[in-house]
């Protein structure tokens, strides 16, 4: 397993090694002892997460609220996608900062993005499927997004792409307005969530949602 810190803090590559013989191909795209020698922690898994996205279809720039906050362990089982991270955490030393990794069920790399990270990814082929491990289990309240084409960003999308976007995607705010409406991660409360901390604190915030 070859591993790669992105630009975006707490962010990783990971490259498995390929098997491949008469009978068709054999691959391990999460490898813990890889895993935990790059992040220095294991991956803390509730919910798998599976998407099927025609060519053009951009979904994201998406997270999670903190707390509780979401780590993800994404890879492209099939077709081709180009993955993009982007640093949204308020006081990171990289915020504003968004790095790229090219997806595709050749290689089988894949992306770790740690609590509070925005997570897109643009499918480069029809029938590109896109298989996540997550943290956290799915709320739909706690899912929020930022423009993908906010100027500020400036992450480089193809220009030859005719873009599929979902209408909460397109009416995303800008970092800037998401950052003074004040619903973006802070870093601090990111690191703290950490190492399986985002499990931790969902299950508190499940409890603090019940009624008494």
């Amino acid at each position: 397993m070859r591993t790669r810190a992105l630009a975006v803090t707490g962010a990783f590559s990971f490259t498995p090694e390929v098997h491949s013989d008469q009978r068709g191909t054999f691959v391990s795209p999460l490898q813990h002892g890889a895993f935990v020698a790059a992040v220095g922690h294991g991956l803390t898994v509730a919910q798998t997460n599976h998407s099927r996205s025609a060519r053009g279809v951009l979904r994201g720039i998406h997270f999670t609220t903190t707390p509780p906050g979401q780590t993800k362990y994404v890879h492209c089982a099939r077709g081709r996608a180009m993955d993009v991270v982007v640093d949204i955490r308020v006081g990171s030393p990289t915020f504003g900062r968004w790095d790229v990794v090219e997806l595709d069920a050749r290689s089988f790399r894949a992306t770790y993005l740690p609590v509070g990270v925005g997570h897109a990814f643009l499918a480069l082929e029809d029938d590109t499927v896109m298989s996540y491990l997550v943290s956290t289990e799915y709320r739909a309240e706690r899912e929020l997004a930022v423009d993908p084409f906010d100027p500020a960003l400036g992450v480089a999308w193809p220009k030859d792409m005719e873009f599929v976007l979902s209408g909460r995607d397109r009416a995303a705010p800008s970092l800037a307005r998401a950052e003074a409406a004040g619903v973006l991660p802070r870093y601090e409360e990111c690191l703290a969530l950490g190492a399986g901390g985002a499990a931790a604190g969902a299950a508190r915030a499940e409890r603090a949602d019940r009624p008494a």
